[in-house]
């Protein structure tokens, strides 16, 4: 059946048939996978991507894992997957996918083994989440004679944990970030002595040969080796925070001006990790006071760390790194492939537009695309920018070479990420990532791998997926060649669609009730949620249940270009419709943000600090809009016309009756949605300068309008509903001026619309019309461009907040205002973006939905009990969201009277009250007249302007 949907379900930029026993060559032949019975035991897109790779590469007995949030628990949330797998023989429910602790992880180790060998499983894929790093887990799955399709448990220890990959890294010359990689071996000598090593594993019966090691750091791994696999503490987390806190006493006293970056070592997507403020950042007559001050926090920091990651069990290794956070750097990493002999990359991605550690906007980094740039840029006599490009070019061969060592020196035989920040032009080792990356599809869109017989060069096959790449290695191994990587496209560029609010605050529980279907060039990873019902072709309903992580889907494009990329990603978003019940998304930001660099620099290298300070940017537009009346401004300017054509007055009010919708509609549609206004005003930020009370338009406003209704996807098509396109009679006045200026070009012989205005101007008639065609034709001038001063607002509210200040330099690096990087401005323009729930003054309302914890960690005390007082930025709860913890603070000083929640882990809902309080002071609320009379205060602001 042809459904509607069908370029998603057959898109031939990733599917393919990839059944290499269809081959007429032996030897490719010999590499089929179609014996490999694998249990997908991951969800979300790269389970359904899983699942359509192995059907095409002709594995058709693989079964997925199914975790009762994903089955059973949510109305609609059923796993999207099981539209297409309706086979319940390979379907296998679980509890949930790892365990809350490790003993339930333990057990679900084992009933994952029992499935597979119930079932006739030979192979296990673990994508990239849940226990996809787990190195024990990946080693039980070895001794029960499972194929894990992924590094081995060798590389998994070697690479996978944070602390000895950094050991491994400084061993084969790789540059890593400076910090403490020892925290546990630290606390242990500071808790025994070097010399109590022996007495502590007598004492707890731990056999552990110290004569085999080399020296003391040696031994104190060994010791505690020995006493996780016992199970039992050695030292506990306050041991740990204790020796951190010793080190961050020296770090914080060396680099007064540095923040550090806390990192459990088994933590991943930024998780299980904090930020240690600098000393200079707190108050002190002395740095030595200002370093206690910073140091205090380590403790408490170490134990969030260990608490977010469920790692704080009796027996866990409780390792944390502390390292210097380099504030202005770039998230970089290489894609490694290897098979435990040889080792290969394919190039990097930067990762760098992210927050809260969470990605957002991944972009491909290749040798070809940079190339070709810095041709473009040397060409356009941009030599700073060009001088950019090729220190870019040099980071990123030094990256692929360091990557290629480590991965050897880990015996990588499977795909891994190689993960780096870039400082200037200093790159520092992070972390290898001992899996797939979620944004894997940017890597193989620009390479695909040849792969050939060492006998026959004539004699190969392609491999264009990476998990086609890891499964042929999981099944063949060693006796895969190196391969060779191939261009397939220069560039590519991925965003992950959330669901988060306008603030990017994770927002669970919307319903998709409609999705509009992918356009040709947009690959949509979304766990087949745009599977149509087959029997109706269909879109069905989805709930966003969020019992796991914020993403919905993985939106990716290619191009010649970044610029070409970015252009098609733009157009992706544009016509992306998404509706449906308490939904909200990213789909707008994106938008901005594309169109962000699309109008202020494509090739501009932002820091990983970036996106906080634009959102806080977009905040101030939102905020200004707010202050704006959009009904009385026009109101005014109309006013404005009758009076200085009183004679006409009649027919000039409607004319602009006529218009008032035509103006008002769109930019009612931008001021609701500040993600558009950004981006709106970053590719037009030359249309027009407002100076001396006058506009001058430099590019023609009735194009500009036409081009908006366009950008808002409003464009006029018979059969859509009236509200989501410009209305019938609007479209005609609309048509009838584009028109007009179109015709009025081609006779000028001109679009430039500063010279067309000044033909205009005159009442001499070019050549080509005659006196009375010129006067109707300056006229009709009149008449169009009557009512467009409304569109200066947008102008004016780039302006009176700065917008443009945040800016690209001609090195692509991006200034950033220093007001955008106060935090008290940044939370302030959160809750403009989104407002938090409308509360009575003797309550405090949930500001999201989630699980509520009232205290840190089981067994410690609550925040706060009734009767206590609190302080404004007082933490008052934790709330986990889509497998993130936040904590809540006050927003201002009171008594708590009641607490309204009992117990921990209670599902919440927005706005729903979680305290009674008395507020130490009456808070005052604006009347809605007091309100509508400040809007028109500010409104007779900006109609002053261009009073002129």
């Amino acid at each position: 059946m042809q459904t509607s949907n069908n370029y998603y379900l057959n898109n031939p930029l990733i599917h393919k048939d990839r059944q290499l026993d269809k081959s007429s060559s032996e030897w490719v032949r010999s590499f089929s996978c179609k014996d490999l019975k694998p249990l997908i035991i991951c969800r979300g897109p790269i389970r359904k991507e899983a699942m359509d790779v192995f059907d095409e590469m002709g594995i058709n007995s693989y079964g997925i894992l199914l975790s009762e949030k994903d089955s059973i628990t949510y109305t609609n949330a059923l796993a999207p997957e099981l539209r297409t797998l309706t086979d319940p023989n390979r379907v296998h429910r679980v509890p949930d996918y790892t365990g809350a602790t490790k003993d339930e992880r333990q057990k679900r180790i084992q009933q994952i083994i029992r499935i597979a060998h119930d079932n006739g499983y030979n192979a296990i894929f673990a994508g990239y989440g849940f226990m996809s790093e787990d190195a024990e887990m990946v080693e039980s799955m070895e001794e029960a004679g499972l194929n894990f399709i992924g590094p081995c448990s060798f590389t998994q220890k070697a690479a996978g944990m944070k602390d000895q990959a950094k050991r491994t890294a400084l061993e084969t010359g790789v540059s890593v970030t400076p910090g403490v990689n020892n925290a546990t071996s630290l606390a242990l000598f500071a808790k025994y002595g070097k010399d109590g090593l022996d007495k502590c594993a007598k004492d707890n019966n731990l056999d552990v040969d110290f004569a085999a090691c080399k020296d003391d750091e040696e031994k104190a791994l060994a010791l505690l080796a020995a006493s996780y696999d016992a199970g039992i503490d050695i030292i506990d987390a306050a041991d740990i925070g204790a020796a951190l806190q010793v080190e961050a006493k020296r770090m914080l006293a060396e680099k007064p001006n540095n923040r550090f970056r806390l990192k459990a070592i088994a933590g991943g997507g930024g998780k299980g990790q904090r930020i240690l403020q600098s000393a200079n950042s707190y108050d002190g007559a002395t740095l030595e006071e200002k370093v206690e001050k910073a140091a205090a926090k380590v403790p408490s920091l170490v134990l969030e760390c260990l608490i977010e990651l469920k790692t704080n069990g009796v027996g866990d290794n409780k390792n944390v790194l502390i390292e210097m956070n380099i504030d202005t750097t770039r998230h970089q990493e290489i894609q490694v492939v290897g098979n435990g002999e040889w080792c290969m990359t394919m190039g990097g991605r930067d990762c760098s537009l992210q927050m809260h550690e969470q990605k957002l906007l991944e972009v491909s980094v290749t040798e070809e695309e940079l190339k070709a740039a810095i041709t473009v840029a040397e060409d356009a006599g941009k030599t700073e920018e060009a001088g950019q490009l090729k220190k870019d070019l040099v980071i990123l061969q030094r990256m692929e070479e360091e990557g290629a060592v480590f991965g050897q020196a880990v015996k990588l035989d499977s795909v891994g990420t190689f993960e780096c920040i870039v400082d200037g032009e200093a790159h520092y080792f992070m972390e290898m990532n001992t899996r797939i990356q979620v944004e894997h599809r940017v890597t193989e869109l620009c390479y695909k791998l040849k792969f050939t017989n060492p006998d026959n060069p004539a004699d190969f096959f392609i491999a264009e997926s990476l998990v086609e790449v890891m499964a042929l290695l999981a099944r063949h191994g060693k006796r895969l060649p190196k391969p060779e990587r191939i261009v397939r496209e220069k560039t590519s560029v991925e965003a992950r669609m959330n669901a988060t609010n306008q603030a990017l605050q994770p927002h669970a529980g919307g319903i998709i009730e409609n999705w509009s279907n992918a356009i040709p060039g947009e690959i949509r990873d979304d766990q087949g949620i745009s599977t149509h019902n087959p029997d109706t072709d269909v879109f069905m309903k989805y709930h966003l249940a969020g019992a796991y992580d914020s993403n919905i889907a993985l939106l990716l494009t290619t191009g010649e270009t970044r610029l070409d990329s970015y252009n098609r990603m733009a157009e992706i978003l544009r016509r992306t419709e998404l509706r449906g019940k308490d939904l909200a998304t990213n789909l707008e930001f994106h938008y901005g943000l594309v169109h962000w660099f699309i109008g202020n620099g494509i090739n501009a290298r932002p820091s990983t600090r970036f996106i906080v300070p634009y959102l806080t940017a977009v905040g101030l537009l939102k905020e200004q809009a707010n202050q704006l009346d959009l009904d009385y401004a026009y109101g005014q300017i109309r006013q404005r016309y009758l009076e200085a054509n009183a004679e006409q007055a009649a027919e000039w009010a409607a004319v602009l009756d006529a218009k008032k919708l035509l103006f008002t509609r769109p930019l009612e549609r931008l001021f609701a949605e500040p993600h558009y206004m950004s981006g709106w005003l970053s590719i037009n930020k030359k249309a027009l300068v407002i100076k001396d009370g006058s506009i001058e338009w430099l590019e023609n406003p009735i194009l500009l309008l036409d081009r908006l209704y366009h950008y808002l996807n409003m464009d006029f098509e018979v059969g859509k509903p009236a509200r989501y396109m410009i209305w019938d009679h609007d479209h005609d006045i609309l048509d009838a001026a584009v028109g007009f200026y179109k015709s009025l070009e081609e006779k000028l012989g001109t679009a430039d619309f500063t010279a067309i205005q000044k033909a205009l101007g005159s009442d001499a008639a070019p050549a080509g019309f005659s006196g009375d065609e010129w006067a109707a034709v300056r006229s009709a001038h009149a008449g169009y461009m009557a009512g467009t001063e409304l569109l200066a607002v947008l102008a004016h509210i780039a302006s009176s907040t700065g917008f443009f200040e945040l800016a690209v330099q001609p090195d692509l690096s991006i200034e950033i205002p220093e007001r955008l990087t106060e935090e008290s401005l940044q939370k302030r323009m959160a809750k403009v973006l989104v407002p938090p729930p409308v509360a009575k003054s003797d309550e405090i309302l949930a500001a999201s939905g989630g699980m509520f914890y009232p205290r840190e960690a089981p067994g410690m005390d609550v925040f706060v009990n009734e009767g206590d007082h609190f302080e404004a930025g007082d933490t008052l709860y934790i709330v986990e969201v889509m497998k993130m913890f936040n904590k809540v603070v006050a927003p201002f000083a009171g008594t708590i009277e009641k607490v309204l929640i009992e117990g921990d882990g209670v599902i919440i809902k927005k706005g729903q009250p979680l305290f009674k309080v008395n507020p130490d002071e009456k808070i005052e609320v604006e009347t809605p007249e007091q309100i509508a009379a400040a809007r028109r205060a500010s409104t007779d602001g900006f109609l002053a302007g261009i009073a002129g």
